[in-house]
């Protein structure tokens, strides 16, 4: 399964909003089948919030711990409230590399 973060904006920063996207998506993430990957795409995001993070991707996080991998996550809000996010709980993303397969 694939979540695109851009459809709940390109900026993504206050607690309230990250809950209530978590809350408005929470009959979706219960679909997923127990093997099933979920992956979590940050395309068009422009800014991202720790608040906003840590109400969507922290519970997401604890759901589907090593099954959770966040995409594209280049933009600089982005990178940095994932580290900061890291931190701050102790727990680790999983994040692949836009280009997995480089030769260098």
């Amino acid at each position: 399964m694939k979540i695109q973060l851009e459809k709940f904006g390109n900026t993504l920063t206050s607690r309230p909003a990250g809950k209530d996207a978590y809350a408005g998506f929470l009959s979706v993430i219960n679909g997923v089948k127990d093997e099933e990957l979920v992956e979590v795409d940050f395309t068009g995001v422009s800014s991202f919030s720790p608040s906003w993070g840590d109400e969507f991707l922290s519970p997401l996080l604890e759901k589907f711990k090593e099954r959770l991998i966040l995409i594209n996550t280049q933009n600089p809000s982005v990178s940095a409230t994932i580290e900061t996010l890291e931190e701050n709980s102790g727990n680790k993303f999983q994040v692949r590399s836009p280009f997995p397969f480089s030769p260098f």
